[in-house]
């Protein structure tokens, strides 16, 4: 082993932690990676800048222009308020249709968009058929995952691989080469859940904002005893702080020392700090009673907007949203917003972690409180997501419509037909929704997941720094010694094509996917030489397994967006998902060799 070796081998184990300890962005992670490959010498400057040619990135970061020139347009809400009429369909059928959906749309645009707009017509069809949302959200993230897994343009992670592939000289995946694994999973993986959700999903409290309902989410707030308060004094159940308003008081702090027990019957006093766990009703009691301050306006120095007087809401942070990585105080959400952020949940927020200074996350449930106006003002904003009753459909924008459709049918079919690469293709779409006003410049760049790009990039370098050092070729040497000491020569490649559908699968469930992607697919093309076979099977095997992730709520964004929403626990996607994360390791190994042979 050689000192270069060794050194990647270390970066490595350090993106992995960095990745699952998560204090450090993974973008950040992955250009820190990238800065340490060209100052160690690992790469030339010049070699490690050739991973900025990869047409990767680009296309990807063109797609996500595309995808939201398909929702500025009305596609997806059209499609949307077509699923809101099939409210009165059986629990099977309707997991059918909701699959074939989104499953459809996701097979060519960017899935989390589709998953975001139809979330709020899941949660509207749910009750209207007396069931809970949670039969329904986790349906929804599995069909769009498995909708991405048909073609190239699917999911970033395709391109990702496509342009790895093509970086080596080797014959860049087709526009639906992917389909004769793709489509037998999509459909398997439908009738699993149609057949099965209703008695393995959860039935868990509804994460939508139907805020006349009892059943609902706990929210964290703070309160502070002012100066002079009424409440100086009595308890806190004595001024209403209760639990048949919607409170539950879970400690008072007074001068800096934490009172559990009891913390509902101490006599209050002037500068008390009280942790409640919240309804949505409880927050709007808590803040209307006299004398007390809600935490977050009492630090910002604001003043209440009466309970009467506003509207409480739900909504979600959005994937682009400005919000993301930065804290409510920094934004000055409540002049940016006209509204008055009460409470963030998120599963596994420790209780001092729901305040101003919280940086806010991608699917972070934040309970609003504003006027009517300043409510409906907030409708259709980039930053959040309003899911107190489903989008109505958009203004007719017949001809937007048809230009985007249009649009999208030829990034499709001109790589498709061998005369465009598919870079080319998707920026010429970039450039025809641009100029023919259906998207702004401003909103398409706006729509772009920067720090996705930026992670590509930095795991790019890795990867070509995992192949220049003999990395990738020290890793797979080792693995086949292992393989040739258990396994008969003529079942070696199909053990070693489950051994990296499995190492990709079980990355996925913990790590970002476009990540495995990046730092398998050059082993990936390592193994078929040193076997002595075609490459083609384990690339495509990585490919697949990348995406296919259903075992854990963080490993894919669509699963991370509806585990806060349906109020899921981390177990019960283990439980649901892991069957159909073994299905497809099945399938997988029984159609990719027999379509792409050794």
């Amino acid at each position: 082993m050689t000192w270069e070796i060794a050194l990647v081998l270390l970066l490595l184990l350090a993106a992995f932690v960095s990745f699952v300890w998560e204090k450090i962005p993974p973008d950040v992670t992955a250009l820190a990676l990238f800065v340490i490959i060209v100052l160690s010498g690992l790469l030339t400057e010049s070699r490690a800048f050739s991973v900025l040619a990869n047409p990767a990135p680009l296309t990807v970061g063109a797609m996500f222009v595309l995808s939201a020139a398909l929702v500025k347009c009305g596609a997806i809400d059209r499609l949307a308020a077509l699923l809101g009429r099939a409210a009165g369909f059986h629990y099977f059928t309707l997991v059918l249709v909701i699959m074939l959906g989104a499953g459809a749309i996701s097979a060519f645009v960017n899935n989390t968009p589709v998953v975001v707009v139809f979330t709020p017509v899941i949660l509207s069809l749910a009750k209207r058929t007396n069931q809970p949302a949670s039969r329904f959200l986790m349906p929804l993230s599995f069909a769009a995952v498995l909708g991405g897994c048909c073609t190239l343009l699917g999911t970033s992670t395709n391109l990702v691989v496509s342009g790895i592939v093509r970086d080596r000289g080797l014959e860049p995946l087709g526009m639906f080469e992917l389909a004769w694994i793709g489509l037998p999973l999509a459909a398997v993986g439908a009738l699993y859940v149609a057949l099965l959700g209703k008695w393995l999903l959860p039935v868990r409290e509804s994460r939508s904002a139907h805020l006349a309902d009892d059943e609902r989410r706990d929210y964290l707030a703070e309160v502070f005893v002012q100066d002079g308060s009424p409440a100086i004094g009595r308890t806190a159940g004595a001024i209403g702080l209760t639990p048949g308003n919607g409170i539950t008081v879970l400690e008072l702090v007074r001068d800096e020392v934490e009172h559990v027990a009891g913390a509902s019957t101490l006599p209050l006093e002037a500068g008390d700090r009280l942790v409640l766990s919240c309804r949505p009703k409880g927050v709007a009691h808590a803040r209307s009673v006299v004398g007390i301050d809600l935490g977050a306006e009492k630090e910002l120095g604001l003043a209440q907007i009466a309970a009467h007087e506003g509207v409480l809401v739900e909504a979600i942070v959005s994937a682009n949203s400005g919000l993301v990585g930065r804290t409510p105080r920094e934004v000055n959400f409540r002049e940016r917003y006209r509204s008055v952020l009460l409470a963030v949940h998120r599963p596994g927020l420790q209780l001092r972690e729901s305040g101003p200074d919280t940086p806010l996350k991608f699917g972070d449930i934040l309970l609003l409180m504003g006027t009517e106006q300043a409510i409906e003002a907030l409708r259709g904003h980039p930053d959040l997501l309003l899911i107190d009753r489903p989008p109505l459909p958009a203004r007719s924008q017949t001809r937007n419509l048809a230009i985007v459709l249009a649009t999208i049918a030829g990034v499709v079919l001109l790589p498709s037909l061998g005369l465009l690469q598919i870079e080319v293709a998707a920026l010429v779409g970039c450039v025809v929704v641009f100029l023919t006003g259906c998207l702004k410049p401003k909103d398409g760049y706006q729509a772009i997941e920067w720090n996705l790009l930026f992670l590509i990039y930095g795991m790019l370098a890795l990867g070509l720094a995992m192949e220049e050092t003999g990395t990738s070729a020290f890793l797979v040497d080792r693995t086949l010694g292992l393989v040739q000491q258990f396994v008969p020569p003529e079942h070696k490649a199909l053990v070693m094509l489950a051994a990296f559908y499995l190492i990709a699968s079980l990355l996925t469930e913990v790590l970002s996917n476009n990540a495995v992607a990046a730092l398998l697919t050059p082993l990936a093309l390592s193994v078929g030489p040193s076997l002595g076979v075609d490459s083609r099977p384990f690339v495509i095997a990585v490919c697949i397994a990348a995406s296919a992730s259903f075992a854990t709520p963080i490993g894919y964004q669509t699963n991370t967006y509806v585990y806060g929403v349906g109020g899921y626990r981390f177990a019960d996607f283990v439980k649901f998902g892991t069957p159909l994360n073994v299905i497809c390791f099945v399938i997988a190994l029984y159609v990719i060799p027999a379509v792409w042979p050794f």
